[in-house]
């Protein structure tokens, strides 16, 4: 019995940019500082909770979050990210 679930069709990229992760991917300076802003509002959500939980911490570091997101777009379109014509 073979498996026909898959098939192993080469794929052709113009370029080496292409074949990296399926195109862009998001490597640009404005989406790595946004997660980390984000990853930083996580991380300090999670040790509000487990600290009693800390209310006043948890809505500052989800406002953190929030501030990462919109750090991240602000820089995308100061040049800084993908051009939306990049976008797949």
């Amino acid at each position: 019995m073979t498996d026909k679930t898959s098939t192993e069709v080469p794929v052709k990229y113009d370029s080496d940019d292409d074949a990296h992760a399926g195109g862009l991917h998001g490597s640009t300076p404005a989406a790595w500082t946004a997660v980390v802003i984000v990853l930083v509002g996580f991380t300090l959500g999670a040790i509000a909770m487990v600290m009693g939980p800390n209310w006043v911490l948890f809505w500052i570091s989800a406002a953190i979050a929030v501030a990462g997101g919109l750090v991240g777009k602000v820089m995308q379109l100061l040049g800084f990210g993908a051009k939306s014509s990049d976008h797949h």
